[in-house]
């Protein structure tokens, strides 16, 4: 057998790996650049089309063409009388593919709307957990994914603002389109994507879904879908207040169940679940009645700030 000089293995694993770093697609963390690099992120958000009382969620789609193509499709959902949670009547919604030019039409007589989050900037209260000092992987005033709380808690009220990435070579619905989540004692988690655009009452979508509609943002995952979908477009920062009561146990024996109440962005999505396992992968890992707060890190740049911890005494 001939032997290959090392020299030559070594060559060839660099092109490799530089090849696949070249070929990699770009992800955006920043609004500007964005905009100026990316076609396909001018249409991306939320518009009110007063003359039809339309309201009207619009995110790019995965596409084969370069990034930097001006001819993609869109996946374009229309709601009466308001977005979710806000003002939507509950009457179906319309989702279909769109492509630029149809989307032009669609848009013709929409504005575009801006919502921020209700508690953007909520202070925290003198006995918080705060960053930086409460927390691990702060740098420079954000809290990036794989973070996690330095102490174990009990029962707490939390609140944290999540920004997802950019990823238009993701669809809606993909597991790794900002993939992270808020892990409550390794046990509860709750889910953190972009599925913008997406709705959660569908039955049916004109795009072919690649995860479970119960993986989605803001969901207990694998457990039960969010009430409603409050996501906000890639780059937004978004709100999770979260209110949890730990499980009680005496001795080994659990004797009530940890109980847990979410609002994303404002609008309450989940109403005192009682949790009787864990969710997801959770499910398989023993129940403590304190334990860290983890920032789920799934290899995507997603951030978090204004992030804050105050224990509580709910039982």
């Amino acid at each position: 057998m001939k032997l290959i000089p090392i020299t030559i293995l070594l060559s060839c694993i660099t092109i490799t790996q530089a090849e696949q770093k070249k070929d990699k697609p770009p992800v955006w963390l920043d609004a500007g650049k964005a905009a100026k690099e990316h076609p396909g992120f001018t249409h991306l958000g939320e518009y009110h089309d007063e003359k039809q009382n339309r309201f009207i969620q619009v995110t790019p789609l995965k596409s084969d063409l370069k990034h930097n193509d001006p001819d993609r499709s869109f996946l374009v959902t229309q709601y009466a009388k308001g977005f979710p949670g806000r003002g939507w009547d509950g009457t179906p919604a319309v989702s279909n593919v769109a492509s630029t030019v149809h989307l032009a039409g669609i848009l013709k007589n929409a504005k575009r709307i801006t919502y921020t989050s209700p508690t953007i900037g909520k202070k925290a209260p003198a006995n918080a957990i705060t960053m930086p000092n409460g927390f691990t992987n702060v740098k420079d005033g954000i809290l990036w994914a794989g973070g996690q709380t330095k102490k174990d808690v009990g029962s707490f009220k939390m609140h944290l603002e999540f920004r997802l990435p950019y990823k238009p070579h993701r669809n809606p619905s993909n597991q790794d389109k900002g993939n992270s989540g808020i892990y409550i004692y390794n046990n509860y988690e709750i889910q953190v994507l972009d599925s913008f655009g997406l709705d959660y009452s569908a039955k049916k979508f004109p795009i072919k879904t690649e995860s479970k509609p119960f993986q989605w943002c803001g969901c207990l995952y694998k457990m039960k879908m969010a009430d409603v979908n409050m996501s906000l477009p890639a780059l937004t920062w978004q709100t999770y207040d979260i209110e949890f009561t730990a499980p009680v146990f005496e001795g080994d024996k659990k004797t009530k169940n940890a109980v847990l109440t979410v609002y994303h962005n404002g609008v309450k999505i989940h109403d005192k679940v009682e949790l009787k396992t864990g969710t997801g992968a959770g499910a398989r890992r023993k129940q403590l009645a304190k334990g860290p707060i983890i920032f789920q890190d799934h290899g995507n740049p997603t951030t978090f700030r204004n992030v804050w911890i105050v224990e509580t005494d709910a039982r």
